[in-house]
């Protein structure tokens, strides 16, 4: 029998082989228009070659989703057939997230809207404590500041509490 959590709706297996089938389509779509351009090298990179990486990288990681799906839709099989709830918890925690992300992000700067995002969505999943979405959401500030504040010299203050 197979899991559902909505009426109509494959179980969590298949959802996870279609979205790895999707996510390779997109990115060997993305590659494919990526050698649309000129390529470079990793020296004096061209137009296409950042839409090619991200798109191999992807085609890639969406070829493992489906067939870590495949292989374990025969354990699933074994488990409980009992159907599953709807997370109403994780959308809320989610779209929660995204408008704190907005909002804080314009009055209270990157890191202040990076930790509330990390940290609101990570309470969505029930197995996540306080510590642990802190924790998290602080590892994620630390890497936002250096990927796009240091790195790439985004033009988003860090604090902006008087803006």
């Amino acid at each position: 029998m197979e899991r559902s959590n909505l009426a109509g709706f494959p179980g969590h297996i298949h959802r996870e082989y279609y979205g790895g089938v999707l996510m390779l389509l997109i990115g060997l779509g993305a590659a494919w228009m990526g050698f649309q351009y000129r390529m470079g090298d990793l020296r004096s990179m061209g137009p296409g070659f950042f839409p090619v990486s991200v798109g191999a990288i992807l085609a890639l990681l969406g070829m493992l989703i489906a067939m870590s799906a495949g292989a374990r839709q025969q354990a699933e099989a074994e488990a409980d057939d009992a159907p599953l709830r709807p997370e109403w918890r994780g959308w809320f925690c989610i779209m929660l997230s995204i408008a704190a992300f907005v909002v804080i992000g314009r009055f209270g700067g990157l890191l202040p809207a990076t930790f509330a995002i990390v940290f609101i969505a990570a309470l969505g999943d029930r197995q996540n404590t306080l510590r642990s979405a802190a924790i998290l959401a602080l590892a994620m500030c630390a890497i936002c500041v250096v990927v796009f504040w240091w790195a790439l010299k985004l033009q988003f203050p860090l604090f902006a509490w008087g803006a």
